[in-house]
């Protein structure tokens, strides 16, 4: 399974990186994040005199020194010091990855320097965004991204694979979304009408609910939904509602997928209620509930990838549901076809 370079990957929490090297691995690459007098830095895992790891390096100054033989690196990944010799060679430098944090996430591009454009991340939402009340998570994942990336653009399994967790009912397998090309990516809505929802006092009540989001290339998700009257869904014949409009379970989830190396990969996500209608409360128990189920999301994955990989030449049988899995996979493809193109060229 292929991958885009030319993107911005999830590296980690934008917390993670303090005042020590921090390890990650991306696409199989070894990188590691630091900072230098406060800005991230991320340089190739891998000093250039013996091959060293400089994760388990040391921070000094706004330099990174490889604690194998003390080679210092500035932050573009020059060499600034060795040990013991003064000339320096002019073009000795570790690889530099242009990185940024944003929406309390770490991004990393892995693909040609000069074509890094910051205004392809997607647009998630921090933690500290003040129109939510937000939880954070991650999973480590024995599967390759592509597998989590396909399931999240099919939530037609949340009536089985989830129905100890989500508990949505038949009825949302049934119903087929409206799936619609957006840049770099798949827009998925989603109305489910006459649903059941638990109130914070124990009753049960019934009304429509919907559910946007956009898949986009890496791998990310972002969506929204609400609860709304009965009724609303055919009002509006179906068509996107006004988010403010929603009367209760008004949430949003950014989820990035991450592919790490060979067949693993990490899953970084967030979600939580809108602060105007929700509780720290409220979220923590919707991330209680999210360990469950993207949980249960796992196992099914990780089984379906030693499937996989018992049966390599094996191919799937689309069914209806798979439109947005195909849309999505297409998209990929082409974009990473064409960068094969462009570099063969």
């Amino acid at each position: 399974m292929g991958y885009v370079r030319n993107a911005w990957y999830v590296a980690g929490w934008h917390d993670d990186v303090a005042d020590r090297p921090y390890p990650v691995s991306i696409l199989g690459e070894r990188i590691v994040l630091w900072r230098s007098e406060g800005r991230l830095v991320a340089l190739e895992d891998r000093c250039i005199h013996r091959f060293a790891p400089l994760s388990l390096g040391r921070c000094e100054a706004g330099r990174l020194r490889c604690m194998y033989h003390g080679i210092m690196f500035d932050a573009d990944g020059a060499i600034a010091e060795i040990p013991g010799q003064d000339i320096i060679p002019p073009n000795a430098r570790a690889r530099s990855y242009p990185v940024v944090e944003k929406h309390s996430w770490i991004w990393v591009w892995m693909g040609e320097a000069a074509r890094a454009d910051e205004a392809l991340v997607p647009p998630a939402v921090g933690l500290d965004d003040p129109n939510f009340i937000l939880g954070r998570g991650h999973l480590d994942y024995a599967a390759e991204a592509r597998l989590i990336n396909d399931n999240l653009t099919d939530f037609s399994h949340l009536s089985f694979g989830h129905a100890n967790s989500f508990q949505t009912g038949m009825d949302f397998a049934d119903r087929q979304p409206k799936i619609t090309p957006v840049a770099r990516g798949i827009r998925v809505d989603r109305w489910n009408v006459n649903a059941e929802r638990r109130l914070a006092s124990g009753e049960n009540v019934f009304g429509d609910t919907f559910a946007s989001y956009d898949f986009l290339i890496p791998g990310v998700l972002l969506m929204w939904s609400g609860s709304y009257p009965a009724g609303t869904a055919e009002r509006l014949n179906f068509e996107t509602p006004d988010f403010d409009d929603a009367i209760a379970a008004k949430n949003f989830t950014s989820q990035a997928v991450t592919p790490t190396g060979d067949k693993t990969s990490c899953y970084f996500f967030s979600w939580g209620p809108d602060s105007a209608t929700g509780t720290p409360e409220l979220r923590d128990a919707m991330m209680a509930l999210a360990g469950m189920a993207f949980n249960e999301d796992k196992v099914m994955i990780e089984a379906q990838q030693r499937v996989i990989d018992g049966h390599p030449a094996a191919r799937i049988m689309p069914t209806a549901h798979d439109r947005g899995v195909g849309m999505f996979n297409r998209l990929v493809d082409s974009l990473a076809r064409a960068e094969t193109e462009s570099a063969a060229a």
